[in-house]
C-alpha cells in the first residue's frame, strides 16, 4: 500500500492556499515569537514541535489566545509517561473558551450548531442562543447540588440539547460522560456504572432508518440500576411527558443567565470516554478540560485549517469520541453541523446531501461509507452541489486506494482527501490533516504537530518503509490523565507501556514513508504473521471488498500449536451472490496478485455477517479468541458488541476444529 517516493500526488493545494492556511501564518508567527523554524515548511515545523515540545505547545496556547485565570509555573512539569504533567499551576475552563465567540457582537447572531435529521428540516442554534441555553442549565445543574469532579451523563444523540448539556457539566467543573440511545442497557450500565453520575440527560426515544425508536423502559431500567442519580432531565424528542419524578429539559433551559465558568486545574477532567473494550469492561477513559483544549485547538485550528467562515459536519454518534471532537469546532468559532440519523438513509446519498444542505467546508464520514458510496456506484460531485466542500476527512479505518480515486474522481478533483488516525485514547489524531501538503493515494499526509509519532521494530528500534508498531515517544497533553476506578494506574499502564516502558504503544501497524507520510495496516494485535511476513487486516480487506460479491469480510491468523498457522478469510456475501468455487478463486486470485501469495487464506468460510464493535469496528481479536478456543464469555463483553448472535457461528466452528 505504501506509495513509491516518486509517484505524483493525487493532489497538491495550491499556493494561495498553502498561504492562507493557519498553519502558515502560526509558522511565520512562531518563528518571529517562539524561534520557530521560518523556512523548511511542514516537515521543519513539525521536526520543532516535537525537538521543543514545551516551547511548541506554549506557542500553540499564545496562538490561540487560552485564558489561563492563573498563570502556569511551567509547560511540561514532568515528561515521564504515564504522569506527564502539563501547565502546572494554571487554571482555565473549556466551556469558557468554546463559547468565546458569543461575546462578538458580530458573531452573536450567526449560526453556533445547524441541526439536521431525517426529514432534512433544519434547525440554527445562534451563539447568543447557545451560550443562554448553558448559562440557565448551569445554573440549574448549580442549584441541583452538582459541584466540580461528579459525573454528569447523557443518554442523548446527536442533537442540540446534548452540545447544551456538556457545556453546562464543563462550565460548573464536572465530568460528562455519553452514550448514544442504540446502546441496550446492559452496555450503558456497563459505563455508567462505573463513573456513578449524579446526573442523566436523557431521550425517550430517536428516529433513525425512517423509523421511531421507543427508549422509555431503557430509560426506565438505567434509573433503577443507577443508584448516584439525584436528578433525570427529560428530552421529548418522541414527543411524550415528563415521567413522574424527572425533570423538564425546557422548564431548565429557559431563564436569560449568562454562564459562570468554574476556574478549574489544567488536568481537572473534562470526560470519560469508553474505549471499545471486547473483553472484560470498557476502559473509562478520563481526559482533562486542559489537555483537550489545547489539542483540540491545535488538530481543529492548524490541521483541519478552520474558522469563523467554516461549517464542519463530521457523521458520528454521542457514543463516539468524534462528537466529541465535532463539539470542540465551536472552540474555532466555526458553525457545527449536526445530524442526527441513519449513514444511509433513504439512500447512501444521505451524507451529501447534509453536506450540500448545510453548506458543509468540512465534511468528516467513515472510509466504510465512501467505501459503501463506491460500491453502490452514485456520483456525489454530479448530482449535489458541493462546491462549499474543500476537505473530506475519514476515519475508523484506513481509507483504501480505491476510496481515495473515488473521492477525486466522483466529489471533485481539487479535493483535500484527508484520511485521519488517532484514538478514542487520546480523542485526538496522530497523523493525518495537513492543508499545506499533497495528497498521496493510500497515505496519511503526516504525523500531527506536537505528536512524536515513530515506528518501531520489537526491540523498540525506529523504522523507516517498514511496518512496525505505532508509537509515541513524547507525551500529548490529551491523553489520559488516568482511568477511572484505576486507583494504581496498573490498567492505564498496561494498556499502553508495558511493550516498550515509557513509551505510547498504540497497537497499531503503520509505515513511515521516505516522504514523511504515514500509511496504517490495521490492528498489530491482530496482525497477520506468516513466514515472517507482516501484514495488517485492512490490506486484506482492501483487496477483496473490491469484489462486488463481497459485503464484507474478517480475515484471522491463528498460531496452531503444533507450529502450523491457520488463515481463515470470513465473508459476508451480497444479496444474491454465491459462495463457489468461481468466487473463491477470484477472492484467492485478488489476493495473490494484489498484495502476497503468502496470505492467500487457507479457507474462505462465508458467515451470516460480520461483527463489529458498538463504534462500527470488526472484531478480530475475540473472534481469533474464540477460534482457539476461548470460551464466548471470557473471549468478549457482550455489551460492547452490535450484534452477540453472530458470534455463535465462530464459536460452533471452534467446536468443530477442536
Amino acid at each position: 500500500m505504501t506509495s513509491a517516493a516518486g509517484e505524483a500526488p493525487l493532489w497538491q493545494p495550491e499556493p494561495e492556499r498553502v498561504e492562507a492556511a493557519a498553519v502558515t501564518r502560526f509558522q511565520r508567527w512562531a518563528a518571529g515569537r517562539h524561534g520557530a523554524p521560518a523556512d523548511g515548511g511542514y516537515a521543519a515545523l513539525h521536526r520543532w514541535s516535537v525537538e521543543e515540545l514545551d516551547t511548541f505547545w506554549e506557542a500553540v496556547a499564545d496562538w490561540f489566545d487560552v485564558r489561563f485565570s492563573t498563570p502556569y509555573t511551567a509547560v511540561l512539569g514532568d515528561r515521564a509517561m504515564p504522569g506527564a504533567q502539563w501547565f502546572p499551576g494554571a487554571t482555565l475552563n473549556y466551556a469558557e473558551h468554546a463559547l468565546r465567540t458569543a461575546d462578538d457582537p458580530l458573531r452573536a447572531d450567526a449560526p453556533a450548531l445547524l441541526y439536521v435529521d431525517e426529514t432534512h428540516t433544519q434547525v440554527a442554534v445562534s451563539w447568543s442562543e447557545l451560550r443562554r441555553q448553558v448559562g440557565s442549565l448551569t445554573a440549574e445543574l448549580r442549584a441541583l447540588g452538582v459541584t466540580p469532579g461528579d459525573r454528569v451523563s447523557g443518554y442523548l444523540p446527536n442533537i442540540p440539547q446534548a452540545v447544551v448539556a456538556f457545556l453546562a457539566t464543563a462550565a460548573v467543573g464536572a465530568v460528562w460522560t455519553s452514550c448514544a440511545p442504540d446502546f441496550g442497557a446492559r452496555s450503558v450500565l456497563d459505563r455508567f456504572q462505573q463513573v456513578e453520575p449524579v446526573v442523566l440527560f436523557t431521550v425517550d426515544g430517536y428516529r433513525y432508518g425512517g423509523k421511531e425508536h421507543d427508549r422509555t423502559d431503557t430509560v426506565a431500567e438505567l434509573r433503577r440500576e443507577l443508584p448516584t442519580l439525584r436528578a433525570v432531565v427529560h428530552i421529548p424528542l418522541l414527543g411524550t411527558d415528563t415521567p413522574e419524578g424527572a425533570l423538564d429539559w425546557t422548564a431548565l433551559t429557559t431563564a436569560d443567565t449568562g454562564p459562570v465558568f468554574e476556574q478549574v486545574p489544567f488536568e481537572h477532567p473534562l470526560w470519560v470516554l469508553y474505549s471499545s473494550g471486547t473483553t472484560g469492561l470498557p476502559k473509562a477513559i478520563v481526559q482533562s478540560q486542559g489537555g483537550i483544549l489545547l489539542e483540540h485547538f491545535k488538530q481543529l485550528g492548524l490541521h483541519c485549517d478552520l474558522g469563523p467562515d467554516d461549517r464542519f459536519f463530521w457523521y458520528t454518534s454521542t457514543g463516539w469520541m468524534m462528537w466529541n471532537f465535532l463539539v470542540s469546532g465551536l472552540l474555532t468559532g466555526t458553525t457545527v453541523v449536526l445530524y442526527d440519523g441513519s449513514p444511509g438513509y433513504p439512500d447512501v446519498n444521505a451524507q451529501w446531501r447534509v453536506a450540500e444542505q448545510t453548506g458543509a467546508t468540512l465534511f468528516g464520514t467513515s472510509a466504510a461509507y465512501v467505501m459503501a458510496c463506491r460500491k453502490a456506484g452514485i456520483h456525489p460531485g454530479r448530482d449535489h452541489d458541493l462546491s462549499r466542500v474543500q476537505c473530506v476527512a475519514t476515519t475508523g479505518s484506513p481509507l483504501p486506494p480505491d476510496g481515495f480515486r473515488w473521492l477525486h474522481d466522483e466529489v471533485a478533483e481539487d479535493l483535500w482527501i484527508a484520511s485521519v488516525s488517532g484514538g478514542t485514547d487520546v480523542c485526538s489524531c496522530f497523523a493525518g490533516a495537513v492543508p499545506t501538503l499533497p495528497v498521496h493515494i493510500g497515505e496519511l499526509q503526516a504525523p500531527c504537530l506536537g505528536t512524536d509519532l515513530q515506528s518501531w521494530d520489537p526491540a523498540g528500534q525506529p523504522l523507516t518503509g517498514e511496518v512496525g508498531e505505532l508509537v509515541v515517544t513524547a507525551p500529548m497533553p490529551s491523553m489520559p490523565v488516568r482511568f477511572w476506578n484505576d486507583p494504581d494506574g496498573s490498567r492505564y499502564h498496561d494498556s499502553y507501556f508495558d511493550m516498550y516502558p515509557g513509551v505510547w504503544r498504540h497497537g497499531d501497524w503503520i509505515t513511515l514513508t521516505d516522504r514523511g507520510s504515514v500509511v496504517i495496516h490495521g490492528r498489530s494485535d491482530s496482525t497477520l504473521n506468516r513466514q515472517g511476513v507482516r501484514m495488517g487486516s485492512a490490506d486484506i480487506y482492501e483487496a477483496v471488498e473490491r469484489l462486488p460479491e463481497i459485503r464484507e469480510s474478517l480475515v484471522i491468523g491463528l498460531e496452531e500449536p503444533d507450529g502450523g498457522y491457520w488463515m481463515p478469510l470470513f465473508v459476508h456475501l451480497a444479496e444474491g451472490a454465491t459462495l463457489d468455487d468461481a468466487l473463491r478463486d477470484s477472492i484467492k486470485r485478488t489476493i495473490r496478485e494484489n498484495l502476497s501469495p503468502r496470505h492467500v487464506p487457507d479457507e474462505v468460510i462465508e458467515v451470516p455477517g460480520i461483527p463489529h464493535t458498538l463504534t462500527g469496528k470488526r472484531i478480530e481479536v475475540p473472534v481469533k479468541r474464540l477460534l482457539q478456543g476461548t470460551a464466548l464469555s471470557k473471549a468478549v463483553n457482550p455489551g460492547s458488541i452490535d450484534n452477540l448472535e453472530l458470534l455463535h457461528f465462530y464459536e460452533d466452528l471452534a467446536r468443530k476444529r477442536h
